[in-house]
């Protein structure tokens, strides 16, 4: 089975590669020859691996799926959630948004939040969601090199490491989109 992943962020595409059975073949943006920046204009997470997904279908007739990925931090009302990745501008710097969010959090003691994935998959002309919640604490300060966006600032529920602490394998069995893209795959394979 060959499907298009909605994505130009070779991490992300990466990250769900490693996660499929080898009969399912990925192909990202490029691939398909879609260059474009598709829009993300949605109010909610789920809103916008919608409007991804339906945009490749309607323009490129492939069978797709999208993700977007929003951090909801409790003691900011659920912030940066659908906005994570322009948080601090348009310019989409992991950096920048990291030290946006320390900075916002400098006089919270709750510092719980959750990372949440939602999947949309378009395939066979029916539309599906999928999600993945990794809950867990923001810290004070960067750790680790691995991984990209704030995991270096995510610990996990019950762990002493970040998300850029663990290899991707770890982080795979744990996190978030790794959640919502195991229950894609249990979907496919029930087909």
């Amino acid at each position: 089975m060959q499907l298009v992943f909605a994505t130009h962020n070779p991490n992300k595409l990466r990250e769900v590669q490693a996660l499929m059975p080898k009969h399912i073949q990925l192909l990202g943006l490029t691939d398909i020859g879609c260059t474009e920046e598709i829009p993300e204009t949605a109010k909610t997470i789920q809103g916008n691996a919608q409007l991804k997904v339906d945009h490749v279908t309607q323009h490129y007739g492939h069978d797709c799926f999208a993700d977007d990925t929003g951090l909801e931090v409790n003691a900011l009302n659920k912030a940066p959630g659908v906005y994570s990745a322009r948080y601090a501008g348009p310019q989409k710097n992991s950096d920048d948004n990291m030290q946006k969010l320390l900075h916002e959090l400098d006089d919270q003691k709750d510092r719980s939040a959750q990372f949440k994935t939602v999947i949309a998959l378009n395939l066979n002309g029916q539309q599906h969601f999928f999600e993945g919640i990794a809950r867990g604490t923001i810290l004070y300060q960067k750790r680790g090199d691995q991984g990209f966006g704030y995991d270096p600032i995510f610990q996990p529920l019950g762990y002493e490491h970040t998300f850029a602490e663990l290899s991707m394998q770890e982080k795979n069995q744990l996190a978030h989109r790794g959640i919502a893209v195991r229950k894609l795959i249990a979907f496919l394979e029930s087909l």
